[in-house]
């Protein structure tokens, strides 16, 4: 995910509420990091195509649509005000059920953690730091059950399982296929795995099941 240079440190910081209420009267993109506003570029064309393309997998797996998000907000550290906007977010039936009803799509540090949350990352060291460091770190904390990292730079796709309070990485590379603990359990049978190549390009031609291992 793109993010803009970040403000100066005399500059002020941002309540939760500040936040908020900006957005509102904003029609730009934001991440909030420690009460510090980040405005957001437009992404490169790649990781739009990534998201989407695994948010389509994975509608076809079976997944249904309210449980799929592109551009909801998580609030991973309320008392350091931050919040984060993954490129896909997967919700858990009980977390869809309670973001039916609120007007905003914002999962808040009441709410029960999403069951998987995606970031692509974009070129820069700036970025990747945010993406494998902090973001790590942030939604660990969350007790967020996955998160995928997919870098196009790299040809890697991380995989973070959590256990005890910390993720354990997978990385997988190549013309080799993506082994997921979310997805394993969903299916109830491991031999389904996404193709790397295919995620990291994004190709939403043809039929969906070419792109799965036997």
């Amino acid at each position: 995910m793109v993010l803009a240079t970040p403000p100066t440190t005399t500059e002020k910081r941002l309540t939760l509420a500040d936040y908020f209420a900006l957005e509102l009267e904003s029609e730009c993109r934001h991440e909030l990091e420690r009460g510090a506003l980040r405005e957001m570029p437009g992404e490169r064309d790649i990781n739009l195509q990534i998201a989407m393309f695994l948010a389509l997998y994975l509608a076809q797996l079976g997944i249904p649509s309210r449980r799929l998000r592109i551009g909801t907000e998580i609030v991973t550290e309320s008392d350091r005000a931050t919040v984060r906007q993954p490129d896909l977010v997967v919700l858990s039936e009980e977390l869809a059920a309670t973001m039916a009803k609120d007007k905003r799509s914002t999962i808040m540090p009441e709410f029960p953690a999403p069951d998987l949350v995606v970031e692509v990352v974009s070129p820069g060291k700036e970025n990747s730091d945010r993406d494998y460091r902090y973001k790590r770190s942030e939604y660990a904390v969350r007790r967020i059950g996955e998160y995928w990292i997919i870098d196009p730079a790299r040809e890697v796709v991380s995989v973070l399982e959590w256990v005890d309070g910390f993720y354990e990485a997978a990385e997988f590379s190549g013309e080799g296929a993506i082994a997921s603990p979310f997805l394993a359990q969903l299916l109830g049978q491991d031999q389904l795995q996404l193709k790397v190549k295919a995620l990291l390009a994004g190709n939403l031609e043809g039929n969906l099941e070419g792109n799965l291992e036997p």
